[in-house]
């Protein structure tokens, strides 16, 4: 039974750039008033004004108990369709047939009122799904150990950390047994116990017969959980169908090499008026004059960035991930006092460490230790080849690295026959 139909929905929004220009000066507050009265029709109005179609014509039924895997780049189109799915915001054409109640975690702290405590946005959530006190009574013990917080159960949320928002946001969405549950990437801001244990709750919801809407960039988590998959793109539903079908053809479509990228104007550059990126680059130690890189390969990483503060005390953290969303580690520098300028370094990764496989760099610039001024994810992407010289191959090598350590085997007696 169809329990979610799409039928061309679209979503139109309005970029007024404009607005993002002018200041927020009396008189142009004056000026934009007497626009909107006086010219309302006029094409000054439109000025300035841009239109983004978050989705295009975008068709789908989800059947009871599927549990689907929404997957694509930042800007797809995915938060979007979960909004218009929540009932949040409405398409701008099409319609959407939902049969049954949605519960959704979209962000951090999605429906919770923050003067209101742990306990009464519980029984404010379970109100909201049409939930009476003793259905929301009879999962309140369940709830409240999932979250693990018993201890702030009585403390309002606003005084909660982002970390305590998700497991008591996720375990009300799980626990008060909504016919579909809706979760997008607010899920990676937990550790890795609690996300191991939101997809097993999230596998028993759908074993009892109810339905999951997933968005992740881990593309492990979104194999492990989902039987089908949606791939976005630009506001398209490109494919749909078998979760593992459609990771491989994600992955074929984002696994590019990009090794550099560089900006000469500092206007042009990315970042905001604290920091701009001017420059990003792999250098691989290229073996046997062969341009490619493959186990044995030593990398340098070189950054350059303007600091546009007079004196801003920062340091870099940079993330490399395996394109299924891994994150292989995370590397970072001490924190300095930068005056205002050009700042550049770099960072090595020796040969015979990082496996074969398909990676993506990240690198963050964060101030005073824990403020991020800016992160620029997805920076690099690059391919790491095996090398087998004069070894018989007998498979991949499991894992994301592959280090030479001082391994060694050797008979210490020989054998006694009785």
């Amino acid at each position: 039974m169809s329990v979610i139909t799409a039928e061309n929905i679209s979503k139109k929004y309005i970029i007024d750039h404009k607005s993002s220009k002018r200041s927020n000066s009396i008189r142009d507050l004056v000026s934009d008033t007497f626009d909107s009265i006086f010219k309302p029709n006029k094409e000054e109005n439109s000025k300035g004004k841009e239109e983004f179609w978050a989705l295009r014509d975008v068709n789908f039924s989800i059947q009871q108990g599927d549990r689907v895997g929404i997957v694509g780049h930042n800007g797809a189109g995915k938060s979007t369709l979960l909004k218009i799915l929540s009932r949040i915001t409405n398409p701008t054409t099409g319609q959407v047939k939902i049969s049954g109640r949605v519960a959704s975690l979209l962000e951090v702290g999605t429906g919770f009122h923050p003067e209101l405590t742990g306990r009464e946005n519980i029984f404010l959530n379970g109100a909201i799904l049409g939930m009476n006190k003793d259905e929301i009574r009879r999962s309140f013990d369940a709830i409240v150990d999932f979250a693990g917080v018993e201890k702030f159960l009585d403390t309002p949320v606003k005084r909660y950390s982002s970390g305590m928002y998700v497991r008591l946001g996720f375990a009300i969405a799980a626990h008060l047994e909504p016919e579909i549950l809706i979760i997008d990437e607010v899920l990676a801001v937990g550790d890795a116990e609690f996300q191991k244990k939101c997809l097993g709750k999230m596998r028993d919801v759908s074993d009892s017969g109810r339905t999951i809407l997933f968005v992740s960039h881990n593309l492990v988590a979104v194999q492990a959980l989902c039987n089908k998959a949606f791939f976005f793109e630009k506001g398209t539903l490109v494919d749909q169908g078998d979760t593992t079908h459609i990771v491989t053809t994600y992955l074929s479509k984002i696994s590019q090499k990009n090794l550099e990228r560089q900006w000469e104007s500092l206007n042009e550059a990315p970042g905001n008026d604290q920091v701009r990126i001017k420059s990003f680059k792999l250098i691989p130690e290229y073996q046997d004059n062969l341009m490619h890189i493959d186990v044995r390969t030593p990398m340098q990483f070189q950054f350059e960035f303007w600091n546009l503060e007079e004196e801003a005390n920062l340091n870099l953290s940079m993330h490399l991930y395996s394109y299924t969303g891994e994150c292989i580690f995370n590397v970072g520098t001490t924190s300095q006092n930068f005056a205002k300028g050009l700042v550049t370094g770099s960072c090595e990764i020796p040969g015979h460490f990082l496996n074969d496989g398909s990676y993506v760099v990240s690198m963050m610039i964060v101030k005073d230790t824990s403020t991020v001024v800016y992160n620029m994810e997805e920076a690099l992407s690059f391919d790491v080849e095996d090398y087998r010289e004069g070894v018989t191959w007998y498979g991949k090598w499991p894992g994301f690295i592959r280090p030479q350590l001082n391994f060694s085997i050797r008979q210490t007696e020989p054998v006694v026959n009785d």
